[in-house]
């Protein structure tokens, strides 16, 4: 026996709950965006949402509350969402999805101060409840600055929003940064912990509902020819890259200050070390990954000589896709002694078992020679080799390649003999692209997300106890440069806008005899 959601998508009842080939679809449920007027929730929150319904995933009565400084009505916020999803929506638009979707939009306007619109809100709610059977469930996504999140929830808490009834459901989602160091980030964990139990709070890192990076586990754990030689024995060093060809944009007021280490490497780039790291888990629960994922971050080391082990610059003017771009020093809003880097290089150890002695180099930069955001596990030499040093000069070391974006797959390098009479090795690849294996389209990051939040199911996003820990590796790096500046001894080091970085960067690298990708 057979049935259809309200969109038309084919569910068979007597298939067993627990099958994971089978589509997750949220329950009755509603969410409410503070921040709808911004840039997150225009070309990724709202379009992940109309995709999410249009792929049968959303609840028949899913209802959508926006909260913002706004004179608008409900018509109003409708309008934006319709604008938003056929900007940047990843499904064709559908006239009856939109219908049926947008009969549950309402706005409320008021800003965070406001009691008076609080009670407005826990009034839609509450009518959401009854006229769209959203049953009670509700998650608030906190599409603003961290520094309104303590005033937010906190509204929340006093206006009944923030507890439900017995078998009912709050839930909170805040995106990066989160915390500006250790000190604010136990601040604004502590903040939402008095409102929200843990399991209720779920932090956005939206490079974690990247298909390929849910590839690292699957690559890893779900083959046998990996594991034998994912260790010390066989790695020479991993590079994990996530290289921009963009510049700040119109971010000056966000990024100045920031930087890239906080930006990325504090977030994606630590998440992406600590998946690559891990020993296999119990289970794929969250409960598990996050455990395997936690004792890595635990034994993370820095090296002693910070100075030679770190990097960081900012891009000057240059040519980047043809174009003739600014430096960062004359990007509007940026001051002229601003030591705030847009590129960031460390060099990290982890100390078990399994790792040690094995360098993990993580960069990250703006204004680089390509968008590109890759892991490069790179093994070492083969300890003999039967052959004239002339038929191996071109031979490199293999490496296999985790593309996370733009285009996703794995690469593997390795030897091959070049045809012909002699005997001459020279390096070959073997390519998995997603796009060339599977039919289905990889679903954006922020509908897997958004529909985890909805589920309940919290494997993809760091816990409080996670992001203190990638918090206590980083602040070393960022107290040791905040001192050079003091001090006037080093500042960031400029790169040409369209090249792959500081000439420092290169140097760290070749320290160790080692050199960086060029992807």
């Amino acid at each position: 026996m057979t049935g259809r959601t309200a969109t038309g998508h084919r569910v068979n009842p007597l298939r067993d709950p627990q099958d994971r080939r089978l589509p997750r679809i949220a329950g009755p449920c509603g969410m409410v965006i503070f921040g709808v007027t911004g840039d997150l929730s225009r070309k990724k929150v709202m379009p992940a949402i109309y995709d999410l319904a249009n792929r049968g995933l959303l609840p028949p009565g899913f209802s959508l509350v926006g909260f913002a400084r706004r004179d608008w009505v409900d018509q109003d916020f409708a309008q934006i969402v319709h604008d938003a999803v056929k900007s940047y929506a990843r499904t064709e638009f559908r006239e009856e999805v939109w219908r049926q979707l947008s009969e549950g939009f309402r706005f409320v306007p008021g800003d965070f101060a406001d009691d008076v619109a609080f009670d407005q809100l826990r009034r839609t709610i509450e009518e959401l409840d009854r006229v769209r059977g959203t049953d009670g469930n509700h998650a608030f996504y906190l599409s603003i600055p961290p520094r309104f999140f303590g005033e937010v929830v906190q509204q929340l808490q006093e206006h009944g929003l923030a507890h439900p009834e017995a078998e009912r459901w709050r839930r909170v989602v805040v995106e990066k940064p989160f915390g500006h160091d250790l000190a604010s980030a136990r601040e604004l964990n502590d903040t939402l912990a008095e409102v929200f139990p843990a399991e209720s709070v779920f932090r956005i890192d939206h490079y974690l509902g990247k298909e390929t990076v849910q590839n690292i586990l699957a690559m890893r754990f779900a083959n046998a020819m990996f594991e034998p030689i994912w260790n010390s024995n066989y790695v020479d060093h991993v590079q994990i890259t996530m290289a921009e060809d963009i510049g700040i944009g119109g971010r000056a007021g966000y990024y100045d200050g920031i930087g890239a280490a906080r930006d990325v490497i504090q977030n994606h780039l630590l998440q992406l070390m600590a998946l690559i790291a891990m020993e296999d888990p119990t289970d794929f629960d969250a409960a598990s990954l996050r455990i395997e994922k936690q004792k890595v971050l635990a034994a993370i080391t820095l090296p002693k000589r910070l100075h030679l082990t770190t990097a960081r610059g900012q891009y000057a003017a240059g040519w980047s896709g043809g174009v003739k771009v600014a430096g960062f020093h004359d990007e509007e809003g940026i001051g002229k002694r601003s030591t705030t880097e847009t590129y960031a290089a460390i060099k990290l150890g982890i100390e078990n078992r399994r790792w040690a002695g094995v360098p993990f180099y993580l960069r990250h930069g703006k204004r680089l020679g390509r968008r590109v955001t890759e892991v490069a596990v790179v093994f070492k030499r083969a300890p003999h080799l039967p052959f004239h040093t002339s038929a191996t000069e071109e031979l490199t070391q293999n490496a296999l390649v985790v593309r996370v974006q733009p285009d996703e797959g794995l690469t593997l390098r390795f030897g091959s003999k070049v045809p012909g009479t002699s005997m001459e090795i020279r390096d070959v690849t073997m390519d998995f692209a997603y796009g060339g294996s599977f039919t289905e389209s990889s679903p954006e990051a922020y509908e897997r997300l958004i529909l985890d939040v909805l589920l309940g199911d919290p494997p993809l996003f760091p816990r409080h106890e996670e992001v203190e820990l990638s918090w206590k590796i980083l602040d070393p790096i960022l107290e040791h440069w905040a001192r050079q500046d003091e001090r006037g001894k080093s500042r960031p080091e400029p790169y040409d806008a369209g090249t792959w970085g500081p000439a420092s960067a290169d140097a760290m690298l070749a320290r160790d005899g080692r050199t960086w990708r060029r992807p």
